[in-house]
């Protein structure tokens, strides 16, 4: 049969070299490592970042909030998007706008820029991740082998966080902070050329795009959030941060009555009648919302306060990764035992405990004293939960609303992260200016000439002086973030009732778990 013979009887849409599935999934998991690292190589360029664009500290908190909030918001509508057109054209639409949106990103020379490519960012990640994670199922046969497909793509999510912190720093330290972003683009185009060669195209389904809800519930955390943020500059009566809550308020309204009315709502409702999955939803959001502070800060005490190098900064945090997978395989193996309550409970306590361990930190705090062993505590109560929720969080869903329920596990968990680390912020500029305040007549009867001249440039107090008001923040800003775990503690203990009997059940409808 001749080549032209082949490419006739080829189905539309089909792939041009079918019959080699380990390439169409390292296409489709080098795609989610792309996505899933991207929250984090950019946390350990963090400190470079702001000296290079002269970022605030409370403003720096954009950079990541920017990529999450657009990420999460938009994760159900990319879904949808991908089972109405096509699942490897909005595949591929979503890699080629994070790659453009990456190569932006690089080219910054205001923040306004840097944040307007973290917005495209995170539209093309919303677009391009649950699209490669339902891939999979039109790639590959039920049965072993999508199993298997399942375990590196599970793999992949899992392991993406700890390879962006050493990317981040080797990048950082050996090239220039651009190059935590300019490092998608090769990888991006690689991607989009090999997609249609070993990927066919999936069978479009009828049905409606909830745009309003995704753009009234994405404008109204992002108000939210820039409410807090600008509350820790300006203050609460600021008229400004009174109109950001204000929009919020209505915004966040107008997205319940819009997802009330429409018939193909991109958040169901209904997913809220069970109390397991509301309790769920508010333990995800809890902890997301501590975590991603957590990690924030202490990015910034190790290489400002103990002059970590980039690298160096991210080996500090890989130990957290390897407790966090401990904790993870220890809860799948002795769920159908004990069932995921005991676990959300023990999970949240350890996580509450590290975090009111880490409102200790001070200046003079190094980094086994006072970071590694409240994050290893951190981190393991973490690994116990996530597992534990993504199960939870589809118990009981009809198979064919199992997307939905897990898609909005991840944007609980992406929004939650934004607006908890808001809320640290504010906590952290109050208590920043009250230890400014509280050092600036020592700094002004101890300092030299030079660190008065660089004090009247840049507003902030340097050396000793600049530590003690950052980890003062730090530390005050780590009370929010304990009583975000306790909450989480206390939606466990109170609302979760499942019992040892529904683990049958559980365990039938748990999936991979998404980045």
């Amino acid at each position: 049969m001749t080549t032209s013979q082949l490419i006739k009887d080829q189905k539309p849409g089909a792939a041009r070299r079918e019959g080699h599935p380990g390439i169409a999934l390292t296409v489709i998991a080098a795609c989610q490592l792309m996505v899933v690292l991207d929250a984090t190589i950019v946390n350990i360029a963090l400190p470079h970042i702001q000296d290079a664009l002269k970022f605030s500290t409370t403003d720096l908190t954009w950079v990541v909030s920017a990529y999450t909030l657009t990420f999460g918001g938009l994760l159900l509508l990319g879904g949808r998007a991908g089972d109405i057109l096509g699942r490897r054209r909005v595949f591929m639409t979503g890699i080629l706008l994070f790659t453009l949106a990456s190569l932006l990103g690089g080219l910054a020379q205001e923040p306004w820029q840097l944040l307007a490519a973290r917005v495209l960012q995170g539209v093309g990640g919303a677009i391009a991740s649950p699209t490669s994670l339902a891939l999979i199922t039109t790639t590959f046969p039920e049965g072993p082998e999508r199993n298997r497909a399942f375990g590196v793509f599970a793999a992949v999510s899992a392991g993406g966080g700890a390879i962006g912190l050493l990317a981040g720093g080797m990048l950082t330290e050996w090239l220039d902070w651009r190059w935590v972003l300019f490092v998608n683009v090769p990888i991006g185009i690689v991607i989009a050329l090999l997609t249609p060669l070993y990927i066919s195209e999936s069978e479009r389904h009828s049905g409606r795009f909830d745009i309003a809800g995704a753009l009234t519930s994405t404008a109204g955390m992002a108000s939210l959030v820039y409410g807090f943020i600008r509350a820790a500059d300006e203050g609460w009566r600021d008229s400004l941060t009174i109109g950001s809550f204000a929009a919020a308020v209505v915004l966040l309204l107008a997205f319940a009555f819009i997802e009330s009315r429409a018939k193909e709502p991109i958040t169901p409702l209904r997913m809220f009648a069970d109390r397991n999955r509301s309790g769920t939803y508010v333990i995800m959001l809890s902890l997301a919302a501590a975590m991603f502070g957590m990690f924030f800060y202490i990015v910034l005490f190790v290489q400002n306060v103990l002059q970590y190098s980039p690298i160096e900064a991210g080996l500090a945090f890989l130990p957290v990764t390897v407790v966090i997978a401990l904790g993870a395989g220890l809860s799948q193996r002795f769920l159908p035992v004990l069932g995921p309550k005991p676990f959300m409970l023990v999970g949240s306590a350890l996580t509450a405990t590290g975090l009111a361990w880490q409102t200790l930190i001070s200046a003079d705090s190094s980094y086994v004293g006072g970071v590694l062993g409240p994050m290893l505590m951190f981190g393991f109560g973490m690994g116990l939960n996530f597992v534990t929720l993504t199960i939870t969080a589809v118990s009981g869903v009809a198979q064919h609303e199992a997307g939905a329920a897990s898609g909005l596990l991840n944007a609980t968990q992406q929004v939650g992260g934004s607006l908890g680390l808001s809320i640290l912020t504010t906590v952290f500029g109050s208590a920043s200016k009250d230890e400014a305040e509280k050092q600036l007549p020592k700094f002004m009867a101890e300092a030299s000439p030079e660190q008065k001249a660089e004090f009247a440039n840049t507003h902030q107090l340097p050396g000793p002086w600049g530590h003690d008001v950052l980890t003062q923040g730090i530390s005050t800003g780590f009370v929010a973030a304990a009583a975000m775990a306790v909450l989480a503690l206390a939606t466990a203990w109170l609302v979760i009732r499942v019992r040892k009997s529904d683990l049958e059940a559980l365990a039938g409808t748990a999936g991979p778990m998404a980045g």
